[in-house]
């Protein structure tokens, strides 16, 4: 998750039994190489400690007893803590605590750090649904999105007063998500469309019978996420898929090739990369059965005349002229043999910029699996082999590869924040 290494991340917890949530996802920032403060209001201190905060982050944990305490350089922690934010975000955040930043009060560390920055702000709502309904906690909500705030949540779920309603904060994984699409916002693609597809199709025989594959859509997935960490406006159109979306990306879902198609098509005239990730079947039955077909009725053998599906990435290689939109196409190969060769043949025939050929028999790439061992080739001849990766580091790669292409043709815009970066 490139866009987090390095960055200084603001996490500013609230009273609330969600803390406990908090803890992880300070975790999991700090994990994906962020700088994490945190800061503690006197209430968050009355369900978690400060240790707590320190000893998964690594830095000094923020409370109210520092607010005057200026550091070597005479900065009050509020400046200092505000002026290196890239980021801020509030998790969980309480209907008290929403109500003062909407009416600009600050009167605690953390109150004061918000309006001294000029970073983007995450809200995370944490309370009672009734609350959380109420029309001045709502008002606030509105003002404070009115200025820019990200607002994530809450979600349903089980609360702590026992009951189950809207209010429960929403998870550290989605909320790490969030971060990273706000970051994103300035970063090299911003401005830029970036269509992707992902996981297999099925074509159906009968109401209950499907032609399909292994596609599990996770390279898809990591690439839409790559895409939308870099600042591009992402679109996934996806088939079938076991893995969640990422935030921040507007998806299609679809079932079969031609409601593939049909979703590329209404969205590609203005796309300026398109990434065809998709497994998609090649074949589909000449007839679908209305009903249900029976063995006691097709007999012992049963023939199945199939038909050639849509080409997609095909039709979108060729239907762009030279300089216009798309800018860049680029398609997967999955072989079990000839790999090389069948790539660059495919590269051709659909006219494509870039091929990213893996070996499907391999245990550590293809369907289904975290890592991916793929060879990437280029229009111009270019053929460079990458060591087996995680498949959202392969997705990272892919997009910097992609970047880099972008600024050659001029299309990419030389003055571009790069936060998107390679290892």
């Amino acid at each position: 998750m490139t866009n987090l290494r390095g960055k200084r991340v603001i996490l500013g917890v609230t009273g609330g039994i969600a803390c406990y949530k908090s803890a992880d996802l300070a975790s999991k920032l700090a994990q994906q190489g962020a700088q994490v403060d945190v800061i503690l209001t006197s209430a968050a201190e009355q369900f978690i400690t400060p240790t707590c905060f320190s000893a998964v982050t690594g830095r000094q944990t923020w409370t109210d007893r520092d607010m005057y305490a200026p550091d070597v350089t005479g900065a009050f922690p509020h400046i200092a803590l505000a002026r290196a934010a890239d980021v801020v975000i509030i998790a969980p955040i309480t209907a008290n605590t929403l109500a003062k930043l909407a009416n600009g009060l600050a009167d605690n560390l953390l109150t004061t750090t918000v309006l001294a920055t000029r970073a983007p702000l995450i809200l995370a709502p944490a309370m009672e649904t009734h609350m959380w309904e109420h029309p001045a906690t709502q008002a606030n909500v509105q003002t404070l999105r009115a200025r820019g705030a990200h607002v994530v949540g809450p979600e349903l779920g089980h609360l702590a007063s026992g009951a189950t309603g809207i209010g429960r904060m929403a998870e550290p994984t989605t909320l790490l998500e969030a971060i990273r699409y706000v970051l994103g916002q300035n970063g090299p693609l911003r401005g830029y469309k970036v269509l992707i597809t992902a996981g297999a199709t099925r074509e159906p025989i009968d109401p209950v019978r499907f032609i399909t594959n292994p596609s599990s859509g996770k390279m898809g997935v990591a690439l839409a996420a790559a895409a939308r960490d870099a600042g591009a406006t992402t679109v996934l159109v996806h088939g079938p898929i076991n893995v969640p979306v990422p935030y921040g990306v507007r998806t299609v879902p679809v079932t079969t090739a031609q409601e593939m198609l049909d979703a590329v098509l209404a969205e590609v005239e203005d796309t300026d990369v398109f990434i065809a990730a998709a497994a998609v079947a090649d074949f589909r039955p000449t007839r679908q059965a209305a009903q249900k077909l029976k063995k006691d009725v097709v007999g012992p053998t049963w023939t199945l005349t199939l038909e050639r599906t849509p080409d997609i990435l095909g039709t979108v290689g060729h239907l762009r002229q030279e300089g216009h939109r798309p800018y860049v196409v680029v398609g997967f190969a999955a072989e079990t043999q000839n790999l090389i060769a069948a790539a660059q043949e495919k590269l051709t025939r659909k006219g494509l910029d870039l091929i990213v050929a893996n070996d499907i028999t391999a245990p550590d790439a293809g369907f289904a699996v975290d890592t991916n061992r793929v060879t990437v080739i280029e229009r111009e001849g270019t053929i460079t082999p990458w060591p087996t990766l995680p498949k959202d580091v392969v997705a990272e790669r892919l997009m910097v590869q992609i970047i880099d292409r972008l600024r050659k043709m001029g299309i990419l815009k030389a003055e571009s924040d790069d936060t998107l970066t390679s290892e």
